[in-house]
């Protein structure tokens, strides 16, 4: 089952992720399914692949140089890159980045480092974190969703991001 959350609550969800959700994650939710499937973020991101790039999402090929998505952060000489992050997936005109996490999404607080980046990110207005709804007996996905709960809850952290779209899969 597919579960999501859209931040802020206080704001509808823009079509452009509904899209993903109901396009890419509903799709293919029997493939991905962690209460069954304990596959890693790389082995979800290459059974999405087809559906998000057919939404013109460009999606890391591998972990080579060449294979992966960079989003600038800093710029250099002549323009140049001088710090940027990568990215499972990226769209530039939607100003959307992907990010697939698995058993390691909650455990070592990846969706904080993910929140971390897109934050900082050139032109990045919206930030995708999937994570498993489950992973061994812990509840990932209603963790995650603890924690942006407080975070917008809260007065103290302002982020400049328009929205994230929390995935559990």
């Amino acid at each position: 089952m597919i579960n999501w959350m859209f931040y802020p609550k206080s704001n509808d969800i823009p079509t452009h992720l509904r899209a993903v959700i109901d396009d890419v994650f509903i799709k293919n939710q029997n493939s991905i399914d962690s209460s069954i499937n304990q596959y890693s973020s790389n082995e979800i991101l290459e059974i999405l692949r087809t559906s998000v790039e057919s939404l013109g999402y460009l999606i890391e090929k591998d972990k080579t140089s060449e294979g992966k998505i960079k989003v600038p952060v800093l710029f250099g000489l002549n323009g140049s890159y001088d710090k940027s992050f990568d990215a499972d997936g990226y769209h530039k005109e939607l100003k959307t980045v992907v990010e697939v996490e698995a058993g390691r999404g909650v455990t070592n607080y990846q969706f904080l480092k993910d929140l971390f980046q897109a934050c900082v990110m050139h032109d990045v207005d919206y930030l995708i974190i999937a994570i498993r709804n489950i992973y061994r007996d812990s509840q990932d996905f209603n963790k995650v969703i603890s924690f942006f709960d407080t975070i917008y809850a809260s007065s103290r952290l302002k982020l400049p991001l328009k929205g994230i779209l929390i995935v559990g899969y």
